[in-house]
């Protein structure tokens, strides 16, 4: 029962989190979408003035204003997380610039922008106000003038304490709208920008390679890391106990006949250090591709690792399918890092893992509700985390503001 109280209330908590981002969201869209207009506006007189001359000097003011207000929605979009790389600067010269496929990009954003992503912005600054207005009309319908329509649309007068309560019906269905449509209505008025405004294709192959480099350097380095981390735990663990087997055994061998019982000791020493070298061999086994992955499935070691954690930690899976076994084992070392950077750092009361695969991609999420503030520079393990996502060609998030919670996000190609 706990746990089912706890999950509706982190869903309630994620879904009034991601509505405020996504009316923030289109209220500032709604703000580029009104300086659009002006820039349409320019651009239209310049275009009906061209023949007269006049244009001509209005067109380069008209340009720089076009790919001035297109940067600062590509700013406002990587405020909201929606990075859209940028091309190269594009010319304001006439001439140039129509020829220019960046300008003709960016004009074409700003016809859908300045007219469906105004609708759209109107609408996420409207409904939330709508929201309040008619939710909370029972607390001064008494002070509004007697004739004052009851509800935001504009039907109805209240005269009576029930007449009040029928508008609170409506605010809440404005609100379940607000919650409901938001997010969808950001990414609708966010679309045009990121298919638009983004660099084309031949720069988006140049990014490409470059990200594939880094990729591969890291992927690299990772490796090597591994390696040495491996090596050490062969040299300073089980090379030392398979040592010191070999010279108590040479000592048990010298001693047999003269001290049976000192040779028996030895023995028992020499067996003890071989039990003890064996099941070091097999943890260092266990961190390059962990048994239980194979044994049980990646939900199953990912349920063992929750109970071992230091913070009570609840588990979801949904995972059809094996994924490839550098796939789980990356998935397996994200979460195990995870889960331990906050039993030891973050203070959180509660964790949670969330696994599911889609469209061949694997989706990781790891969420606590501690002090927040994880710092990738600070030697918590997130650069770590980092590198085997991105030798896998995934990709890694983290939220962590001062106070919490911390969410944790990787996506991860499947692979077969």
């Amino acid at each position: 029962m706990t746990t089912a109280v706890t999950s509706v209330r982190e869903a309630a908590v994620r879904t009034l989190r991601d509505a405020g981002a996504a009316t923030g969201q289109l209220v500032g869209g709604l703000g580029t979408a009104t300086s659009g207009l002006g820039v349409l506006a320019l651009l239209a007189v310049a275009a009906v003035t061209a023949p007269a001359g006049v244009g001509l000097l209005l067109a380069p003011t008209a340009l720089r204003a076009l790919h001035a207000l297109a940067r600062h929605e590509r700013e406002r979009l990587s405020r909201h997380g929606l990075d859209v790389v940028p091309p190269d600067p594009p010319p304001t010269r006439l001439r140039t610039a129509l020829a220019d496929p960046t300008t003709r990009r960016e004009l074409s954003w700003l016809l859908r922008h300045a007219t469906w992503g105004f609708l759209l912005g109107l609408l996420g600054l409207l409904l939330p106000l709508c929201a309040v207005r008619d939710t909370t009309f029972p607390l001064w319908w008494r002070l509004s003038p007697e004739e004052a329509t009851t509800t935001s649309v504009g039907v109805g007068t209240a005269h009576t304490w029930l007449d009040a309560l029928a508008a609170t019906l409506l605010g809440v269905g404005w609100i379940a709208i607000v919650l409901g449509l938001g997010p969808g209505m950001a990414r609708l008025q966010a679309d045009p920008a990121r298919r638009l405004l983004a660099a084309g294709p031949e720069a988006d192959l140049s990014l490409r390679v470059a990200e594939l480099t880094a990729t591969r350097a890291a992927a690299l380095d990772a490796h090597a890391t591994e390696l040495r981390r491996i090596e050490r735990s062969l040299h300073d663990g089980a090379q030392n106990r398979l040592v010191s087997v070999t010279v108590l055994l040479g000592a048990a061998r010298r001693m047999a006949a003269r001290d049976p019982a000192g040779a028996d000791a030895l023995l028992e020493r020499a067996q003890t250090a071989a039990e003890q070298a064996l099941a070091e061999l097999r943890s260092v086994a266990r961190g390059i591709l962990p048994q239980v992955l194979a044994d049980r499935g990646l939900a199953g070691a990912l349920s063992g690792l929750a109970a071992d954690c230091g913070v009570p930690c609840r588990v979801e899976t949904d995972v059809p399918e094996r994924c490839a076994a550098s796939v789980e084992a990356t998935a397996y070392f994200v979460v195990a890092e995870a889960l331990t950077n906050i039993a030891k750092h973050s203070g959180a009361e509660r964790a949670s893992v969330t696994v599911r695969a889609r469209g061949g991609r694997l989706r990781l999420l790891i969420e606590d509700d501690g002090r927040g503030g994880a710092d990738e520079d600070a030697g918590s393990g997130l650069t770590g985390i980092r590198r085997r996502v991105a030798a896998l060609d995934g990709t890694l998030r983290v939220t962590s503001p001062p106070g919490g919670p911390t969410a944790l996000e990787a996506d991860l190609p499947c692979g077969r």
